[in-house]
């Protein structure tokens, strides 16, 4: 038995008497997403987000699982919620984008690709400079 699996069998067995956290939820629906069972790992991240509404790893975590469970059109509602949760969140509008392209919206998923660009470069104008990365 690998760590990962006695930590995890550890933290159920504490959990199991009380309501699960945000966190084990999540990774609950990462262990599912790698078990490939999409379905199932979509409803643990919404339970994660119904626990935590601003846990941004499950709001990921359901836009993966929805793609890879072929609910396109689900996995890009999802991804739109996270946007407007993270407007300046680059990593967010990528999600957008990926689950568009996904979804042959091939045009919207170039402009959410195109406000990520942004949003980054003005993250990294916001950055000071290093001797590395002069501006």
């Amino acid at each position: 038995m690998t760590s990962r699996a006695r930590s995890f069998i550890l933290i159920t067995a504490v959990t199991d008497t009380c309501e699960p956290t945000a966190d084990l939820l999540s990774q609950r629906g990462i262990d599912l997403l790698a078990a490939g069972k999409p379905a199932e790992a979509a409803e643990s991240f919404r339970a994660a987000i119904a626990a935590g509404p601003k846990h941004y790893e499950a709001h990921h975590g359901l836009i993966r699982a929805l793609r890879d469970a072929g609910e396109l059109e689900k996995s890009i509602a999802a991804a739109l919620a996270l946007t407007a949760l993270t407007p300046a969140d680059p990593v967010a509008h990528t999600a957008l984008s990926i689950s568009l392209q996904y979804a042959g919206h091939v045009p919207e998923a170039e402009a959410a690709a195109a406000r990520a660009r942004i949003l980054e470069w003005k993250i990294q104008l916001q950055s000071p400079a290093t001797e590395e990365s002069p501006r």
